[in-house]
């Protein structure tokens, strides 16, 4: 996931403001200021999946929630403000090391925004039978991933990047000498991404690993692609769109300081005083939550949400009450009327935060297993044809270009009867991840059906699409899938078609349809460019 290195030094900058603030004048006020900005940063790791600064940021957080209390509590001891400082500091000079080594690194990345481009991540293998491995490391270089072999005690390269991801395989070593060389490298490279290989299936083997400094843990006799899924998330995760809260809150100073305490986490928040607005507010603003006050004129509350749940397309949407009533039966009644939470005022920001994100979080987790193949995680059927709609308007409105391809995987049904569905779907998976590897954040990639994927590329024409692809299509016919003791190649073939020239998304995927089909009677694994596209009345 993209990381801003300017970004993340003035997030760093703000916590470390917010922590002299409380040192020079230690109220309880000043405390939940620093509290919620290292609550925010913390959240922001976590968003952008940079792993060892968020070890050091965690603890961090654990230790200053510990201390929150109240006014009675602060200032906070001697001892508990200098072991506060150190960690900060300690928790800066990661931050700066972080971004001085990004710094250094931007020029070697390669521009995703350009169609067609692709990166390539080094990745160090520790361990002291590498060749038990060659087809997790062979499978990860088809998809832009470069894999050093280390011994077991060998120190990483001295140009290795600031984030390494690093495989260890614990084949073979002792629990004390597996668990002393994970801390080992968590302690001299704070910022590395760690999996652990063919760990023993043992809850407290593998509490030790991940309390050693592992993130992420396989036992023995995991499944290669299992790994390979692994490294390749871990390797580029979905970036992911900005919380958004609708506030319902008839006070503006109310509303205003739950804004700001929201914002400090980056979720961007809209408000409304009038809860009669709330339904174009949520077609307008297409909230992940709705924030409401209890106690509002002419509504309530319970009588918005129940207004709200009688329309399908807000089923699902969470809805967090808050309010200063604390009469428990009238809370239960409002959570039997529609709502998903209830917190009383004065909130905690923190826990405010933290009940926003989560209930966020899991709606949706619910919205993309709505919206995407649960096979590959690419977009279902009716998401690509919604999302291609999307891309052909706005492109009409801009005179832009957009090239539609139709993919699908050669004689596959022979794939399934000789080898098995388990592997048909992994190969399906394995050309899912090679098109979200190559193909940039902007363009659309979907699984249609079947073993037929539909690609929209935005902004390219239809010569531009063909060589993108045609140069994807080569190195998925390299990849040697195994199966028991043996390994088989197989390819894909593909058809394209671009507006200008289609008026509609039906048009370009019935001309790229047409232009596949062409591909697969000249022989299979070939591209071929639709001829001019009839359109329809």
């Amino acid at each position: 996931m993209s990381c801003s290195p300017v970004e993340l030094a003035q997030k760093n900058q703000v916590l470390i403001l917010t922590w002299q603030r409380y040192r020079k004048a230690p109220s309880f006020e000043n405390f939940v200021e620093f509290a919620v900005s290292l609550n925010a940063f913390t959240d922001y790791l976590i968003d952008k999946s940079i792993t060892g600064l968020l070890h050091a940021s965690k603890e961090l957080e654990q230790i200053a929630l510990s201390l929150f209390g109240d006014d009675s509590q602060h200032p906070v001891s001697d001892m508990s403000m200098q072991d506060l400082h150190d960690r900060v500091h300690t928790l800066s000079k990661l931050v700066e090391g972080y971004v001085h080594a990004a710094d250094r690194l931007a020029d070697r990345c390669t521009d995703k925004g350009k169609v067609g481009s692709r990166t390539t991540r080094i990745v160090y293998f520790v361990g002291h039978s590498p060749q038990r491995w060659q087809d997790l490391l062979g499978q990860l270089s088809y998809f832009g991933v470069k894999v050093i072999e280390l011994g077991w005690g060998d120190n990483l390269p001295l140009d290795a990047s600031p984030n390494p991801l690093i495989i260890m395989d614990t084949d073979g070593v002792s629990v004390e000498g597996w668990a002393a060389r994970i801390k080992a490298l968590r302690e001299y490279h704070k910022l590395a991404q760690i999996i652990g290989l063919s760990i023993p299936s043992d809850f407290r083997l593998l509490q030790l690993a991940l309390k050693s400094g592992a993130d992420w843990c396989f036992p023995l006799g995991a499944s290669l692609q299992g790994v390979v899924a692994q490294i390749l998330e871990m390797n580029d995760p979905t970036d992911q769109e900005p919380f958004r809260v609708l506030v319902v809150e008839d006070s503006l100073t109310a509303a205003r300081a739950i804004q700001r305490a929201l914002e400090e986490h980056q979720i961007v928040t809209q408000s409304i005083q009038d809860p009669l607005q709330v339904l174009n507010a949520l077609r307008q603003f297409l909230p992940d939550l709705i924030l409401m006050d209890m106690y509002m004129p002419n509504c309530t509350g319970v009588e918005a949400a129940r207004v709200i749940r009688q329309h399908n397309e807000f089923l699902s949407i969470p809805i967090v009450y808050l309010s200063g009533e604390t009469d428990v039966a009238l809370q239960v009644d409002a959570l039997r009327l529609g709502g998903d939470h209830f917190l009383t005022k004065p909130f905690n920001q923190v826990f405010l935060n933290a009940i926003v994100k989560s209930k966020i979080e899991r709606y949706r987790t619910l919205r993309r297993s709505m919206f995407h193949d649960s096979l590959t995680g690419l977009l279902n059927h009716t998401s690509t044809k919604t999302s291609l709609d999307a891309a052909l308007n706005q492109a009409q409105r801009e005179n832009g270009r957009l090239a539609v391809a139709m993919l699908d995987i050669d004689h596959f049904k022979k794939v399934n009867d000789t080898y098995g569905h388990p592997v048909g779907d992994q190969i399906i998976r394995s050309l899912a991840w090679l098109l979200k590897q190559r193909l940039r954040k902007s363009d659309i990639i979907g699984r249609y059906g079947g073993e037929e994927f539909a690609i929209g590329l935005v902004g390219a024409d239809a010569e531009q699409a063909r060589q993108v692809l045609d140069r994807i299509r080569g190195d998925f016919a390299l990849i040697e899938h195994p199966y028991r003791d043996a390994r088989f190649n197989i390819t894909f073939s593909a058809g394209i078609a671009a507006f200008p020239g289609g008026d509609t998304v039906a048009d370009l995927i019935n001309a790229a349809d047409e232009a596949l089909y062409t591909s697969k009677r000249a022989g299979r694994n070939r591209i071929t460019i639709a001829a001019a596209i009839q359109g329809h009345a």
